[in-house]
């Protein structure tokens, strides 16, 4: 077996984990994934298992072991990256108490809209205006009215990373990077905004919040001895504070300082950035202070489904070309892009809309749903597909004039994840954007990112800004094309259009009972 000196990342996604170990400069040395089930019980709903989460990291990160060679006392430093906001409850032994309740989740809508009509201060995260049902007031003022005798009985409430941190070196902490984003912390204004927790009757759930928020990077302690047999790992292993998946993956695109966007892409778009000041503005989240690099603010947004929505197309509606593309030899996926790229901008006249899970950002709508207009006879599978991808890409540009309003300008977008796959809807992203897109050697940001601050607390590098610089390769450039931009710009007006003139009319049939 090989002494090959590594970091380890482990990255849990919503759908799965990967583990990846990295050499010292960054250069990938294995990867090994296991999935986990999603569950959905009722609209808008979306729940995951510790347990079955704990399995699937052991097995990936057995399985990264047995395939890279390298010995496990040859890694230096591990770290994590996780959903965000996941919320989670324990008693005071640390045994769970029901379900997660993921980052998706949108069941604390209501309570999100009372958050938002009390006009507190702290709401300038949220650029004065929506709370998000995703956040941890929200789904912690859902738990405390819904499922009360649970509540009563947690001596801790936490997010899916506090959690890993505490599976690995029994240690209960938080992280500045989900709390700052989603707990509405500000370690420059004392911390927890006690006046908001107060004013939504939540002023008891701060005793439950761990009592340490740390940086990331920051070593939280050693792998401790049970975690490293189920592992495969060796015990001691420093282990750094981790975050949120997208935030982390920001170290893994080198966007660590202002000016570039990175751009995570999975089962959601997040959209990233960091500025020098603080900036607040309608329809962005943030900015958040100290939040990924110490000293700087990041600004956020996002689109709740992305891949999820190409993949529940793909699986559920494509069974014919899926078994052309066997019959072929290719992923049903190579003969989508194929179809779809024969199409002109526009999809020929189709538009999609990406609220399948509601919106993000910028309007923080869960009660919004997904749609095709402008469907005839004419149009097929690749037609529909082509659209999805479009409205993604349109939904990002909305984005982007959104931090354009607030004072930033994006020079680039930074992507990993798995729209990289695609070709086209890479070009697609630039084109409509009109920005140039660069593509790192290492595609898994948020892996590669969590082994940077492995790298960080092990002390291999003295802070993240010189890890990323170190590890991180961009390896191409992809520039917009200027004619199909402008092609783009009808369709992307009317995509931006719309949500104004149709917001009531998809309220009242959500509200009625639309899945």
């Amino acid at each position: 077996m090989s002494r090959t000196e590594c970091v380890l990342g482990i990255d849990m996604g919503t759908s799965s984990v990967k583990v990846g170990l990295f050499d010292l400069q960054g250069q990938p040395v294995a990867f090994a994934d296991a999935s986990y089930p999603l569950y959905t019980p009722k609209s808008g709903w979306a729940e995951q298992k510790t347990d079955e989460w704990w399995s699937a990291i052991c097995t990936a990160t057995r399985a990264v072991m047995e395939k890279s060679g390298i010995t496990p006392d040859s890694i230096r430093g591990m770290s994590v990256d996780t959903t965000c906001c996941t919320v989670l409850m324990a008693d005071g032994h640390m045994n769970i108490l029901g379900p997660a309740i993921m980052w998706m989740d949108v069941r604390a809508s209501a309570q999100a809209k009372r958050i938002t009509a009390t006009g507190n201060d702290a709401l300038k995260y949220n650029g004065y205006g929506n709370v998000s049902a995703e956040s941890m007031p929200a789904k912690a003022l859902w738990l405390k009215e819904n499922e009360n005798e649970l509540y009563a009985k947690a001596e801790h409430v936490f997010e899916c990373v506090d959690w890993l941190m505490y599976k690995l070196t029994g240690e209960l902490v938080a992280s500045i990077d989900t709390t700052s984003p989603r707990w509405y912390y500000n370690r420059a204004e004392g911390g927890w905004p006690v006046s908001l927790y107060e004013e939504i009757g939540l002023a008891d759930v701060l005793g439950k919040f761990p009592d340490a928020v740390l940086d990331l990077g920051v070593k939280v302690g050693a792998l401790q001895k049970q975690a490293a047999q189920e592992l495969g790992l060796a015990e001691g292993i420093p282990v750094g504070e981790g975050g949120a998946d997208a935030f982390v993956g920001m170290l893994g695109l080198n966007v660590v300082s202002p000016g570039s966007i990175a751009m995570i892409t999975g089962t959601s778009h997040l959209h990233l950035g960091l500025t020098d000041k603080e900036m607040h503005a309608q329809g962005m989240w943030g900015s958040y202070p100290d939040a990924v690099v110490p000293g700087l603010q990041l600004i956020e947004g996002g689109q709740t489904s992305t891949g999820a929505i190409v993949n529940w197309f793909q699986s559920g509606y494509c069974g014919d070309i899926a078994r052309a593309a066997k019959e072929q030899g290719k992923s049903v996926y190579d003969l989508l892009n194929e179809g779809a790229s024969k199409l002109p901008a526009g999809a020929e006249g189709l538009l999609a809309l990406d609220y399948f899970q509601g919106n993000r950002t910028p309007h923080a709508d869960p009660d919004v749903r997904g749609m095709f207009y402008g469907l005839s006879l004419r149009h097929t599978p690749y037609h529909l597909y082509r659209a999805i991808l479009e409205s993604i890409c349109y939904g990002t540009e909305l984005i982007m004039d959104v931090f354009r309003k607030g004072g930033m300008q994006p020079e680039g977008i930074y992507i990993s994840g798995g729209a990289v796959k695609s070709e086209l809807w890479t070009q697609m992203h630039a084109d409509v954007c009109n920005l140039p897109i660069y593509i790192p050697k290492v595609t898994e940001g948020p892996c590669l990112g969590s082994a940077i601050l492995g790298a960080v607390a092990a002390g291999v590098y003295d802070k993240i800004e010189t890890a990323a610089n170190s590890m991180v390769t961009i390896e191409r450039k992809i520039k917009p094309d200027q004619t199909r931009h402008e092609e783009y710009l009808f369709y992307y007006n009317k995509y931006a259009e719309f949500y104004e003139l149709a917001k009531g009319w998809m309220h009242s049939l959500t509200m009625h009972g639309c899945p």
